[in-house]
């Protein structure tokens, strides 16, 4: 089982409801020193997702330069569209999906976003996560020009774009459309139905109602039918119990998401004291803890998980082994387009 542990690396003032376009700060960076016993005592690396912003950060980056140096962490991409250049006048509040975006406009962001990640950090960015995970066919299709060779966009049994169909989203990693020219690679978060097939039940029985109810009810399932191993989001026996299922249903791949700002007391809600920050960081310290005492387990970063995972040729005998491993049927099929992306009827979730 391979482990990828990534950070949102960003600015403050994020939770707040408000998206401006010049924040408050990224003094919260300074306090990824505190995951330093992540790479020391597990050998985890972890992949660092920055914020265009917190590239211009001099002192952010000095951290994020020192965690890469001395503890072999990979650099990514972050994208926050609201604030990152260039800026246009558009008839929506922020933050604005990049569905939304004139095509011009949404290149021009990420070409700001590498460029400085570039500039501030000396490296070219080939992981990436979308802002609010609000990925859409536009973004994605973009990644490969500006050399990303994986993405971790991806929140299945979750409902944070609205979309119905983002529920029956993959949990393993998988190959992303076009693949065969651009070897793409998606990592989504790891969530998990604790009983296998509720999802799909619980997807076919929304779908009978009305939009406005088909929603309320996928995100009532949330809180009774899935385990994840998001601290920011589960309580330790959650994680330790998707961690267990995803392993014994043949996943092959774990992917735990957290914000930086979730280490600085009062830069999120979740935190607004130091002993919250000091419990978040015993909770993911337990859950690795307990995770390297099942193994085995293998720290790896984004990237990393896309040289690892068999190129799209060889996607079949991969998606063979795994399905068969889990007692599933095989592989699944997805296509983007403008509405969205459409699934089959056996999405590989389970």
């Amino acid at each position: 089982m391979k482990l990828a542990i990534t950070v949102d690396v960003e600015e403050e003032g994020l939770f707040s409801g408000a998206y401006p376009r010049v924040p408050p700060g990224s003094t919260n960076v300074a306090q990824l020193r505190r995951l330093e016993f992540i790479p020391r005592e597990f050998g985890f690396p972890l992949t660092l997702l920055v914020s265009y912003q917190t590239a211009l950060d001099p002192e952010a980056c000095r951290v994020l330069a020192d965690f890469q140096e001395r503890h072999g962490a990979e650099i990514g991409a972050h994208l926050h569209p609201w604030s990152t250049p260039p800026y246009a006048e558009l008839p929506w509040p922020e933050p604005v999906s990049c569905e939304l975006l004139p095509d011009n406009l949404l290149r021009d962001k990420f070409a700001t976003l590498v460029g400085q990640v570039r500039a501030s950090l000396g490296v070219a960015p080939t992981s990436f996560r979308m802002g609010r995970f609000a990925w859409g066919p536009k973004a994605m299709a973009l990644l490969p020009e500006f050399g990303f060779r994986v993405d971790s966009s991806f929140v299945p049994l979750s409902l944070i774009r609205c979309q119905a169909e983002d529920f029956l989203l993959p949990n393993d990693p998988f190959w992303l459309p076009g693949s065969h020219e651009t070897s793409l690679l998606e990592a989504p978060l790891t969530l998990v139905p604790l009983v296998p097939g509720t999802n799909r039940a619980a997807f076919r029985f929304a779908k009978r109602w009305p939009r406005p109810w088909t929603l309320r009810l996928l995100r009532w399932y949330r809180y009774f039918g899935v385990a994840g191993i998001q601290p920011a989001w589960f309580p330790l026996a959650s994680m330790v119990l998707a961690a267990r299922l995803h392993r014994r249903r043949g996943g092959r791949a774990l992917t735990m998401f957290f914000h930086s700002t979730e280490l600085q007391p009062g830069a999120s809600p979740l935190v607004p004291t130091g002993a919250a920050v000091d419990a978040f960081l015993g909770k993911i310290r337990s859950f690795l803890t307990i995770l390297a005492r099942q193994g085995p387990v293998e720290g790896v970063t984004l990237t990393d998980l896309g040289r690892i995972h068999r190129r799209p040729g060889e996607r079949g005998r991969q998606q063979s082994s795994g399905s068969e491993a889990a007692g599933r049927k095989p592989g699944h099929s997805f296509c983007f387009s403008a509405s969205g992306t459409d699934w089959d009827s056996t999405p590989d979730s389970e």
